[in-house]
């Protein structure tokens, strides 16, 4: 099969992004619309107002806080991750808590990277991480602090 080229990816990735995604919890778009190499992009993600436990739903600390972060499509892109960066301050084991970047060897869908994935994939994978069990009730700092 042919290796769609970066820049045809990425473009079929703006125009998923313009659109919204799913519930509309997480978004993403070019940070500037005349960048031709469409390598930077905003993202959004809305945190996750409860989480699935065995039981019952169990209420996250992350509920309808607002996350930007800042994408970064190196020119390997797709067949290598994206750099990710928080630009709004959130507690998390794959965040460094000095700059805000996400650490690809702590987060499943960066460390087992395949071209598949997608900006959308790591938006909603992170968003998940938000919700599962040892994420939900960690201790947040005070909402729209920045890094």
């Amino acid at each position: 099969m042919a290796k769609v080229p970066r820049n045809f990816r990425l473009l079929e990735e703006l125009e998923k992004g313009e659109k919204g995604i799913g519930d509309g919890s997480c978004s993403y778009g070019l940070e500037d619309g005349d960048d031709i190499m469409m390598s930077n992009w905003n993202g959004t993600i809305i945190g996750p107002g409860h989480a699935h436990h065995r039981y019952f739903l169990a209420k996250t600390v992350h509920e309808n806080r607002i996350y930007s972060l800042k994408i970064t499509c190196g020119e390997n892109y797709p067949d290598a991750p994206p750099q990710v960066q928080f630009l709004s301050r959130v507690n998390l084991p794959f965040v460094n808590q000095t700059n805000g970047r996400v650490d690809p060897h702590n987060l499943a869908v960066l460390a087992s990277w395949s071209r598949n994935s997608s900006i959308e994939t790591v938006l909603v994978e992170i968003r998940k991480e938000m919700a599962s069990l040892n994420n939900r009730k960690l201790p947040q700092p005070p909402e729209g602090s920045t890094f």
